[in-house]
């Protein structure tokens, strides 16, 4: 038997030994419990943990700038550290007040003694940080029922909580899956869990860093321009919108990773990925509508990279077409 026999012998073996129906389905209950035991371990770590992670989930509200129609003066007033509101004057208001040329004006009200009386006043802030402060939203999330915070908390320990038990919840999977694969197929198993968690990982970070705050911007936008307040938003939606925004991105970038999987096993090849690039602008455009909030900016921000991540799938393709092709010749 040649070298080249051996390693096909040996990539086509299964690296677990042979089980009878009842052994892999007390194989796959055990499975079920470890990975339900770590992840309730898990949500109640994030629970008692829950007030740092609302502020990890609030930071790209904290980063979303406001864009005011037309060209009239903005002004945020601030009483000490409490922050009560962005208000765009009028030409009237601009020109009585007199606060100057800048667009974006911060104010600071504080109280004044004038002799025995004691009243409001206020003065020019001319601190960077607090008119860099008017160009930012500034939402109140509220709960508005007696059990809101309850379902809130239960919500942060949800998604956290799956989260921090995923890498766990992942071995106990793989453990009861690895032993039915091939070891050639476990080979690309490997490859493929490598590639897709750092597209997942990259996926999140921009929309976490970079998508995130657009879209919430864009959302208040609307809202204002429709003629409705937008300056208190329920946690509940907003946890629960933001957390399946930053799944659905990363889920969007591991397109790649499930594509040259279909290549490999021959369902796809390099010239129907080259003729479907037209659809392709479509599915992600449609994913951009459901995944983001419902405005063009953002869902062109989002399809963008998913059609370039497309596009390097299509030329990794032609790469792999063209070695086949040379090894095909190659070989007598």
């Amino acid at each position: 038997m040649t070298r080249d026999h051996e390693t096909e012998n040996s990539d086509e073996a299964k690296s677990g030994p042979v089980k009878t129906f009842l052994e892999h389905l007390e194989d796959f209950r055990w499975m079920l419990l470890k990975s339900a035991a770590a992840l309730v371990v898990a949500m109640l770590l994030c629970l008692v943990a829950g007030n740092h992670i609302v502020q990890i989930i609030k930071w790209p509200l904290t980063r979303a700038k406001i864009h005011y129609p037309g060209t009239n003066q903005i002004v945020t007033v601030s009483f000490y550290t409490n922050h009560l509101g962005n208000f765009q004057l009028t030409a009237e208001q601009q020109k009585s007040l007199n606060l100057g040329t800048n667009r974006f004006v911060s104010i600071q009200v504080e109280p004044l003694v004038l002799g025995t009386n004691q009243v409001l006043g206020w003065r020019m802030n001319s601190d960077e940080s607090a008119i860099a402060d008017a160009q930012r939203l500034h939402i109140d999330l509220i709960n508005l029922s007696p059990v809101g915070g309850f379902f809130v908390a239960f919500q942060i320990s949800l998604y956290s909580g799956a989260l921090l038990a995923s890498p766990l919840i992942f071995y106990f999977v793989m453990s009861f899956v690895f032993p039915a694969l091939k070891m050639r197929e476990q080979k690309y198993v490997y490859r493929g869990l490598f590639f897709g968690g750092g597209l997942f990982l990259l996926g999140v970070s921009f929309c976490y860093f970079i998508l995130m705050p657009v879209s919430l911007a864009a959302s208040q936008t609307y809202s204002n321009w429709l003629g409705f307040g937008a300056q208190q938003w329920r946690a509940e939606d907003y946890i629960s919108f933001v957390c399946r925004f930053m799944l659905g991105m990363g889920l969007g970038f591991e397109l790649p990773v499930v594509i040259l999987t279909l290549v490999k096993i021959g369902v796809l090849g390099y010239s129907t990925l080259r003729g479907m690039w037209r659809y392709m602008i479509v599915i992600n455009l449609i994913l951009g509508a459901v995944l983001t909030t419902p405005e063009v900016v953002t869902q062109v921000l989002m399809a963008v990279p998913l059609y370039l991540l497309y596009e390097i799938t299509v030329w990794i393709a032609w790469y792999w077409d063209r070695q086949e092709k040379k090894r095909a010749v190659s070989e007598p």
